[in-house]
């Protein structure tokens, strides 16, 4: 029930009438990135709508008018992430000048994301929120998985992955072990830290299907990586 005291800015569609469209999309914006901060520092779970509305400096309320519950900004959260990895994935094969290079880029992208993410996220996304759980599942088993057969063609033409590679299995494989540094149960947060799991996971799965000029080329890539 509305509070009358509250006149029209009780009622959402009252307060974006109002506001302009860029200040509504600016509020959002804030409230989307200061939980996505929040939610990669300490897991989804444990940050409230409150958390939020006081990281920001506003009420709850304010919070309410822009998203119904926290179901719709961990949604929006997610819709974030999905744009962002689309860019990354595409700065990773534009800066590369073969395969092997594009892992590597694709390694030192993650190494920084992942540095001070909390391990948590994925598994109270999948347990408390499976509709957005759900949309990045999609993503992942839809465009990430493209981009892995893509970099598999390229890597197999130009002679630095094995010929012998099916390229459907091999890909799906990349995307399943791409989730298990989140396996919560497997490498426990505190033990295990999921910058360094992932990137020596990635390491692994490069080497596996490189023929002997690729893991030359991985040499000489590892040896750049370590002077810089």
């Amino acid at each position: 029930m509305v509070n009358k005291d509250d006149g029209n800015f009780g009622n959402e569609k009252s307060f974006h009438s109002f506001a302009p469209s860029n200040f509504v999309m600016e509020v959002r914006d804030r409230i989307i990135e200061k939980a996505n901060e929040l939610y990669m520092q300490y897991g989804i779970r444990s940050v409230s709508m409150d958390d939020i509305a006081n990281g920001l400096g506003m009420s709850k309320k304010t919070l309410y008018q822009h998203f119904a519950d926290k179901d719709a900004l961990v949604e929006a959260v997610v819709d974030l992430h999905i744009v962002q990895m689309k860019q990354d994935c595409g700065n990773c094969k534009s800066n590369a000048k073969d395969a092997i290079h594009e892992i590597f880029n694709t390694m030192e992208l993650l190494m920084e994301e992942f540095s001070n993410m909390n391990p948590m996220v994925l598994y109270d996304l999948e347990k408390f929120h499976f509709k957005a759980y759900q949309k990045f599942r999609e993503h992942k088993d839809s465009y990430l998985q493209s981009i892995v057969r893509n970099n598999l063609e390229w890597g197999i033409k130009d002679e630095l992955y094995r010929a012998d590679l099916n390229i459907d299995i091999i890909s799906k494989y990349r995307m399943e072990s791409m989730m298990l540094p989140f396996n919560v149960a497997v490498f426990p947060p505190g033990k295990y830290n999921v910058a360094e799991t992932t990137n020596m996971i990635l390491e692994l799965f490069i080497y596996g299907v490189a023929t002997l000029k690729g893991h030359r080329m991985i040499q000489k890539y590892k040896e750049q990586r370590q002077k810089n």
